[in-house]
């Protein structure tokens, strides 16, 4: 019996180390308004219950064609090419994109927010979750079932004055427990203790560390903008893009990761060639701006009276 534990342990163990050589993306949509929806990427049909709220793991390519059909046929289905899983360097991310309606009542997919991709990650409770080439099966959230002939296993191993406890889900592929702890102390991790990765999260001069979603003011003030380098890498990869709604979606993922000057967030605005654009990304990029007693001179890169105006009233409002 010791045996058998050791040898499903050493499965275990290799293939957690194994996915962690083999980076893949998550996929949030969320429908803003609660219409129920099909998501289809590439091609195939990702769940056979129509959702408000879907959550998609282990995606293995930077980019997906997407299309969403909505339950209520009345609405038109939304198709969106090349939608991006990575930020831009190109590491994988855990990506949230938001169906909306525009001022027409059109129903539109717009990117939300994004952070890096990392193994084991606790689900958020309110998304139907799916595991990418295993279309329709729920594996976690509204709409599982523990009955669904998904079983588990525990282990637990005392070797060398070192405890390894592992509790698999087949359903939820170790996303549960994964935990060690030796006599010396809590040398590991446990993933009991939520998401907490520093390494990934950018700092101020004072090395404190921010959250993405946190307010500019309390993260990126007075802080030091993005490096010219990385500035210039950043800003040509969206030069390169050929539409400006990828290109916005870019500029978010960009600015969502980093603190920006408003020379910089200047410099990007001029990259658009709708003033819609442009002023969509000004007042977005406002959360993220280490000088905003400066934003005035964003108003520079504006055509028209109305789009400063509208600005103007955004920041006097935050």
């Amino acid at each position: 019996m010791r045996t058998l534990f050791l040898f499903c342990l050493s499965i275990v163990l290799f293939t957690a180390a194994d996915a962690q050589f083999m980076p893949t993306a998550n996929l949030t949509i969320f429908s803003e308004d609660g219409h129920k929806f099909f998501l289809i990427l590439n091609g195939e049909r990702q769940n056979d219950v129509a959702q408000t709220n879907i959550r998609l793991e282990e995606l293995p390519q930077p980019y997906y064609n997407c299309k969403i059909l909505f339950e209520d046929q009345s609405l038109k289905e939304i198709s969106k090419n090349m939608l991006m899983l990575t930020d831009a360097n190109g590491a994988m991310q855990d990506v949230t994109y938001k169906i909306k309606k525009d001022k027409n009542g059109k129903p539109l997919l717009r990117f939300f927010s994004f952070i890096p991709a990392q193994q084991n990650m606790i689900r958020p409770s309110n998304c139907a979750v799916y595991r990418y080439g295993n279309p329709g099966t729920i594996i976690a959230g509204p709409g599982f079932s523990a009955n669904s002939g998904n079983g588990g296993a525990g282990i637990q191993v005392n070797t060398g004055g070192v405890n390894i406890n592992v509790q698999v889900d087949d359903a939820s592929r170790g996303y549960n427990n994964i935990g060690y702890n030796s006599n010396g102390g809590n040398n590991g991790y446990n993933n009991n203790s939520g998401y907490n990765n520093n390494r990934n999260r950018p700092q101020d001069r004072d090395n404190h560390y921010y959250d993405n979603n946190s307010n500019a003011s309390q993260g990126c003030y007075n802080a030091y903008p993005m490096r010219g380098p990385d500035f210039d890498d950043a800003r040509n990869t969206l030069k390169n893009e050929g539409f400006d709604e990828t290109r916005l979606d870019l500029a978010k993922q960009v600015i969502s990761t980093n603190c920006v000057n408003t020379t910089q967030i200047a410099s990007l605005c001029q990259l658009f060639s709708f003033e819609a654009s442009k002023l969509e990304l000004a007042k977005y990029a406002y959360d993220h701006c280490t000088d905003p007693n400066n934003y005035f001179k964003i108003s520079n890169i504006f055509s028209f009276s109305s789009s400063k105006t509208e600005l103007s009233n955004y920041i006097k409002g935050r």
